[in-house]
């Protein structure tokens, strides 16, 4: 249980993160809406990442790999 405490704050942690370094990467260089997109999509790919670290760590802790 505490695990998953960790992990939630990590994942939490890194999207925002994420988020931030997109937003002063490309912050005043773009449009706003160009910005927001680049955002959502850098979080998307994260989230993305994250759910297969998870979906990785499940499976071994199965046995299956």
């Amino acid at each position: 249980m505490r695990e998953i405490l960790i992990y939630s704050i990590v994942a939490l942690s890194s999207l925002f993160i994420m988020g931030y370094a997109m937003h002063m990467l490309v912050g005043g260089m773009v449009s706003p809406e160009t910005e927001y997109l680049l955002i959502v999509l850098i979080c998307l790919a994260d989230v993305a990442a994250i759910g297969y670290m998870a979906w990785d760590v499940i499976q071994r802790r199965r046995g299956r790999k």
